[in-house]
């Protein structure tokens, strides 16, 4: 039995070493060619606008603010400043979702937003997102990019074609650090060890983002306070719970896999899927000990039996926001196809460590 865990974790690391690499590789290439032209893009913008400043930077040849869906689909976060005057209001009536409220009538004129305010109050996510596309489509004409680049039409997100090969989403959004929502105050559950307090503490510092775009919870009902809601996302508060053991090896090889064999029509499953299911079995196996190297293929062996149990049940919790379904809106046959060819890898590997060479 050790023997054929010890091979299985050779295979892995063997696995990661060449594909794993191989594929942050590329993409890496693919962010800085991408960059360069969202970047001329925003500089454009901010001419025109100056509230719109671009936060695009790049940290240690990694970019702040850019998340990759898959290989050729990114996301840029556009953070927003001067969030001030607006109480953050999150009562659970829209899953995934919160609304900013203007914290005193009598402030209406002292915010960066003004115009944006709605009669109610509240700062309109939508009313933002649609002023940002209009900038973005004038400075996709004036940017010296615009023989490359071009808009996404039928949408209200902002979406731009890059050499009709990449498609990079920008959102505008606001940090909020120092508070925590309260439709994730279950969070972490009492009786799971896992994280500790001390890194509890640190997430919660960290705090979270609130996006302007589309909530897919919210697709097919849109009554103005939804439309004027913003998406929370946990980002850096996710990264940094996976910062220790082979956790972060563990992710690159489910990305790798999700790329090579689980891009499939209807789009089931994204690299986002991945992760939220990695960290479940970081409370399933709350010790250190669990995530050391030799670990490796139990964990993944885990995560992948997980997602086909998912995929059947067709309703993947968000880890911080257990009401809201990352798979709400995805077509039952795509989740059921998904499930067939995830079966079918884990299968794989489980029986035949060699396999891994092929896949």
């Amino acid at each position: 039995m050790i023997a054929t865990q010890a091979k299985l974790v050779y295979q892995l690391n063997k696995y990661y070493n060449e594909r794993c690499q191989a594929r942050k590789g590329a993409i890496a290439k693919t962010i800085r060619e991408v960059c360069k032209v969202v970047s001329d893009v925003l500089k454009e913008v901010e001419v025109q606008e100056p509230r719109f400043i671009s936060s695009l930077s790049e940290i240690d040849a990694r970019y702040e603010g850019m998340e990759v869906i898959s290989p050729n689909e990114f996301e840029v976060v556009l953070y927003l400043n001067q969030m001030g005057v607006f109480n953050f209001v999150d009562d659970g009536s829209l899953p995934g979702c919160a609304v900013l409220k203007l914290s005193d009538g009598r402030k209406r004129s002292m915010s960066l937003w003004v115009e944006f305010i709605t009669a109610s109050g509240y700062l309109s996510a939508r009313k933002i997102r649609s002023r940002f596309q209009t900038l973005v489509a004038q400075a996709v004409d004036k940017c010296s990019y615009r023989d490359v680049v071009k808009m996404v039409a039928d949408t209200s997100e902002v979406r731009l074609r890059i050499r009709e090969r990449y498609v990079v989403q920008i959102t505008p959004a606001f940090k909020c650090t120092g508070i925590w929502p309260r439709s994730a105050a279950q969070w972490p559950m009492p009786h799971i060890p896992w994280p500790g307090p001390n890194r509890v503490a640190e997430v919660k510092a960290e705090g979270f983002n609130l996006l302007s775009k589309e909530c897919y919870s919210l697709t097919g009902k849109q009554s103005s306070a939804e439309s004027d809601a913003w998406v929370l996302q946990f980002s850096e508060a996710e990264n940094r719970l996976l910062m220790a053991g082979c956790r972060k090896k563990c992710l690159s090889i489910l990305k790798t896999l999700r790329d090579r064999h689980l891009e499939l029509p209807g789009q089931p499953l994204f690299n986002y899927h991945m992760k939220t299911l990695l960290l479940y079995e970081c409370e399933k196996h709350p010790r250190e000990t669990d995530w050391d190297e030799s670990c490796l293929g139990d964990r993944l062996n885990g995560i992948l039996l997980q997602l086909i149990s998912c995929l059947q049940c067709r309703r993947c919790p968000h880890y911080f926001l257990p009401n809201l379904d990352l798979f709400q809106g995805k077509p039952h046959s795509a989740l059921e196809a998904a499930a067939k060819q995830t079966w079918r890898l884990a299968r794989e590997i489980l029986t035949n460590a060699k396999s891994l060479d092929k896949l």
